[in-house]
């Protein structure tokens, strides 16, 4: 019998990115609180970019924009924001959206899989994704359960499960 298998990933629907992005924008253009504070976020190549007149309504800024995330089913593991900063006379944050795992949670993730997953089960690094492998089904679903449950700074998706 041929092993089971299926891949770790890390993956953000860019267009579900564009639309979450272009609601936080219609709501700041329409709620009162952020009238005439000069606040917007818009795309900076593969960067969001917030500005707002102060440091408290840039992070309002973000918030709104977090809570759209969420509401189109992005995980905020993937959201990578810096703290804001004065540029002339407005605050900015610079956030970016990972994509893909990198090599160091990649290794972390191999390395949960090794110490505490049941014996029999293979990872190998593949780029930005993890193969597991196992000869049983249910050691599959083990290895999901317990990646679910490890607190990783990353969102994971397991595709592929054959």
């Amino acid at each position: 019998m041929a092993d089971s298998s299926f891949d770790i990933v890390s993956k953000v629907d860019h267009q579900e990115a564009e639309n979450a992005l272009n609601q936080a924008r219609k709501e700041i253009e329409q709620r009162y609180d952020f009238k005439g504070t000069g606040a917007s976020v818009e795309w900076s190549g593969e960067s969001v970019l917030i500005k707002a007149s102060t440091e408290e309504r840039a992070k309002a800024v973000l918030d709104v924009f977090q809570s759209k995330l969420i509401k189109r089913g992005i995980s905020l593991k993937s959201l990578e924001s810096g703290e804001p900063f004065a540029s002339g006379k407005e605050y900015r944050i610079v956030s970016t959206i990972k994509d893909g795992i990198s090599s160091e949670n990649a290794k972390k993730i191999s390395k949960i899989i090794r110490d505490e997953g049941p014996k029999g089960v293979k990872s190998q690094i593949q780029g930005d994704e993890l193969r597991v492998q196992s000869k049983s089904r249910d050691d599959l679903q083990e290895v999901q359960r317990l990646l679910k449950a490890s607190d990783l700074d990353v969102d994971l998706q397991f595709v592929n499960y054959r």
